[in-house]
């Protein structure tokens, strides 16, 4: 009796050790960087939403903390995982996505700020599949392309057309929605993960002509809709329609302005608690950061963003293995864009596009979709690192 119970206390000890040691191999900077993030990201959302009903001013802010603890659960359950098991369930992860991304396109969807990209739960809460999509194209991505072609880098042929097919399904639903700032998101995506897979220059030259010759079409056939026909001629010149199409670009840029060196303190933005920006508290949250915390505020915040890229950078150089690099190789490349164009349209030098701000923009699921990114980040760190 004792015998046979003792193997199994053992097992559990090494188990615990493990897990223990697990916690101290994380990445400490990462971690903090995020929290920061998110902590500054919580006090921008209170001060954007608190004036829009008296009765309730901190509704929003705790609905988005809620959130955040959601996403940091997510966020360890993610760290937990090999990169074998993320491997393994990649694929169910990836069906699922898809199965979301299938629902919104049926009568189960809805339509949120002009997009039908939504799937109501209830209770004020709802999904959004195509945010869930980012990070299960990328494990899908990863899995398919790890594999290099005998004598060669590169991704074999088959693997290569299996992990396009695997990302225009998802692009495709995405467009239909639509949705155009997740399509590019996804978009980058693909591209990204394929060029570190090590594709042929040949194959990478032919691939860029043939996603411009697509954006072109797209743009020459009429297939964007008015509103995103506008958000670039907008962008081209806002004075041409500073009440219409250039409102939101004129209203950023007076935002961000108006903060100049130190920032008018947090609360105290007019161009904020009078909302004279829209959807402050999601895409254009970077507006109340420049109002209300000035270019210091504002240099504090993209410096943390760049710490957030640059960690994941380390993670992917010192990754032994090629799945691993590959997935947070493209995690990377996903936050950088949309940092870059999330900060570039409300600055005036990106077109207007419904991309929010990695771990500072309110939302839900693209919050959770941002934290299991991280945490596979960790799970990518805390395998590799050796002592």
């Amino acid at each position: 009796m004792n015998q046979a119970v003792a193997p199994r206390g053992r097992s559990l000890v090494r188990r615990a050790m493990g897990a223990q040691s697990a916690v101290w191999r994380v990445d400490g900077i990462l971690l903090v960087a995020v929290m920061a993030l998110s902590v500054i990201g919580a006090l921008l959302v209170w001060s954007s939403t608190r004036t829009w009903a008296a009765g309730a001013p901190t509704g929003m802010v705790k609905k988005h903390v809620l959130n955040l603890m959601i996403g940091w659960v997510l966020c360890g359950v993610a760290a937990l995982a090999n990169q074998r098991m993320l491997r393994l369930y990649a694929p169910a992860v990836y069906g699922a996505a898809l199965l979301g991304l299938f629902l919104v396109i049926t009568p189960v969807g809805s339509t949120i700020n002009g997009s039908h990209s939504w799937i109501l739960l209830g209770g004020g809460f709802a999904v959004q599949p195509s945010e869930l999509a980012k990070p299960a194209l990328v494990l899908m991505l990863g899995a398919l392309l790890a594999e290099p072609a005998t004598g060669t880098e590169g991704p074999r042929p088959l693997d290569l057309l299996l992990g396009l097919t695997a990302a225009a399904i998802p692009i495709g639903l995405v467009m239909l929605q639509p949705d155009f700032g997740t399509t590019v998101v996804l978009l980058v995506i693909t591209g990204a993960v394929v060029v570190f897979a090590g594709l042929r220059k040949r194959w990478i030259v032919l691939l860029a002509v043939l996603t411009s010759a697509t954006a072109l079409a797209v743009w020459f056939l009429g297939l964007l809709k008015p509103y995103q026909v506008a958000r670039f001629t907008a962008f081209v010149d806002p004075a041409t329609d500073p009440r219409g199409a250039g409102y939101n670009s004129t209203q950023s840029l007076i935002a961000i302005g108006s903060g100049e060196l130190f920032g008018k303190g947090l609360f105290h933005g007019g161009q904020t608690s009078g909302r004279f920006v829209p959807e402050q508290h999601t895409d254009f949250i970077f507006t109340v950061v420049g109002e209300e915390f000035g270019f210091l505020g504002s240099i504090t915040v993209v410096a943390l963003l760049g710490l957030v890229l640059i960690r994941g950078l380390r993670i992917a150089r010192n990754c032994d293995e090629r799945f691993g690099s590959l997935v947070v190789g493209g995690i990377v490349c996903w936050f950088a864009f949309q940092i870059f164009v999330n900060i570039g349209m409300t600055i005036g030098i990106m077109p207007i596009t419904g991309v929010p701000l990695p771990f500072v923009s309110y939302g839900g699921t693209a919050t959770f979709a941002n934290m299991i990114a991280i945490g596979i980040l960790q799970a990518v760190h805390i395998r590799d690192r050796q002592f």
